[in-house]
């Protein structure tokens, strides 16, 4: 059994069979809470998260379709074993069709339920890994593999090695773009949990008032709609790794309640009072500097320093110029095949003005330029043109073009303003340009959230990109 696995809750009147069944259990690995009667049960189901449901039909007081019901509620896919005695078999049947997942008879033989609970805990472990992996498989559309031979890229890859066999809480900071996820995931894959689940949240991508349902699940009834319970990521990823990105963007609330769940391991789901204990390790990834934020107070000091036991810096892309041209040609050689384009190739120029570019966007973005211009290149080889990278100032012209664009008089506060104000305008067409309009994925680019984009192109006064 895994550490920390729920227990079985065992659920019998009498109590010489209840210890019997407890120590046949135990002696399998089973961690086992006892009830010795419905009333009993359908407290513990209230209060606590079981891997699945042993109990008696015939009961004093609530019975065992009572105790079935309730933990349905609680949990859908939580497996059901009803006990019957002779004579009762017609309550087993109606049990089943009320969803009990399967029934034993009395005088109970220790192996069969013993097969029955391994069947049970099976079926369990086949739903929780379906469902991440529709999620896991739609976070990876498209996701790119970490490819790259350039010094800063195998230094960090190296730190990566290091930490992955340890269950230390581990903070990516990187710039947008740069493949914090596949870091991540990397990180999973090379520890001891990589056989367990990898969830992936990303925190700037969902409403405030949504995250904490998202993050920790719902109880059935807890807000208009929830009509059934529902897990959260932090239970999908119970035995893997959670990963939490722009993790900086949390409220409040939620990193109150995060920092329980690290510390104690436990949490309640939204509507709930019965506590769910999770044994996971946490990834988390930032591309703003959260030492800043802890000390504007929009971040907690504590919860800080508990995300951020290991602190893992990617190198943007401009720092690996040498791996542009690798990455490009992996991009290339995916878009070729999607496409149907089996004759498109770099030409030299195009290549070079990859590489003098300073890709603000990162990965992501000479990603989405390979294949903007995939789509559009009318013939086999693709040029400079295709990539509407822009020109760049040589080095030479710098100081000018700053001058001409932002004015070196006034304070240097007021000049810092104006150049902002340039930068991000510029930064910003740019990442629309990229995503062809498209505003949601234009701040996911840049690494903020729709509203901050939406906020700047006002104030900008920035105008829609022309239709491609």
């Amino acid at each position: 059994m895994p550490a920390l696995a729920p227990p079985v809750l065992l659920v019998e009147d009498r109590e010489s069979l209840r210890a019997a069944l407890r120590d046949t259990l135990r002696a399998e690995g089973y961690d086992v809470h006892e009830a010795a009667d419905g009333r009993a049960a359908l407290e513990a189901l209230r209060r606590g998260r079981f891997l699945a449901v042993v109990t008696d039909l015939k009961m004093p007081g609530p019975d065992g379709q009572a105790v079935l019901v309730a933990a349905r509620e609680s949990d859908p896919d939580l497996p059901v074993i009803v006990m019957t005695a002779y004579g009762t078999v017609e309550d087993a049947v109606r049990a089943m069709k009320a969803g009990a997942f399967d029934f034993v008879s009395k005088p109970v033989e220790p192996d069969h339920l013993l097969v029955l609970l391994a069947r049970a805990r099976e079926r369990r472990a086949i739903l929780t890994e379906n469902l991440v992996l529709r999620e896991e498989l739609g976070d990876r559309r498209g996701a790119p593999r970490i490819i790259g031979d350039s010094p800063a890229l195998k230094d960090v890859s190296r730190q990566v090695v290091k930490v992955a066999p340890t269950d230390a809480t581990v903070l990516l900071e990187g710039e947008s773009g740069t493949g914090k996820e596949l870091f991540a995931r990397a990180i999973h894959h090379l520890s001891p949990r990589r056989a367990a689940p990898f969830v992936a949240l990303n925190c700037a991508a969902i409403p405030e008032t949504l995250l904490e349902n998202e993050l920790f699940g719902h109880e059935k009834g807890a807000y208009t709609g929830a009509v059934g319970a529902r897990p959260g990521k932090l239970e999908l990823a119970d035995g893997g790794t959670l990963f939490l990105d722009e993790i900086g963007e949390l409220g409040p609330a939620v990193q109150a309640k995060l920092l329980r769940v690290l510390q104690e391991r436990s949490f309640e789901r939204v509507g709930g009072n019965r506590t769910v204990k999770v044994d996971l390790r946490i990834v988390a990834a930032t591309n703003r500097d959260l030492r800043e934020a802890v000390a504007d107070r929009r971040f907690r000091e504590d919860l800080f320093f508990r995300i951020a036991v290991v602190i893992l810096r990617i190198p943007p892309l401009r720092d690996r110029p040498s791996d542009v041209r690798s990455l490009a040609e992996h991009f290339l050689a995916r878009f070729r095949r999607e496409l149907g384009r089996e004759d498109l190739v770099f030409g030299d120029a195009a290549l070079a003005a990859l590489e003098r570019h300073s890709w603000p966007g990162n990965v992501r973005e000479l990603q989405n330029a390979v294949e903007r211009a995939a789509i559009l290149a009318e013939g086999h080889r693709l040029e400079p043109g295709h990539f509407a990278l822009g020109a760049q100032a040589p080095p030479d012209d710098a100081r000018a073009r700053l001058e001409g664009l932002v004015g070196l008089h006034g304070s240097l506060d007021e000049v810092g303003a104006r150049a902002r104000d340039v930068a991000e305008r510029a930064v910003i067409e740019h990442a629309l340009a990229a995503s062809d309009g498209n505003r949601t994925r234009a701040a996911q680019t840049l690494g903020v959230s729709y509203k901050r984009l939406l906020g700047r192109i006002r104030e900008l006064n920035i105008p829609e990109p022309p239709a491609s």
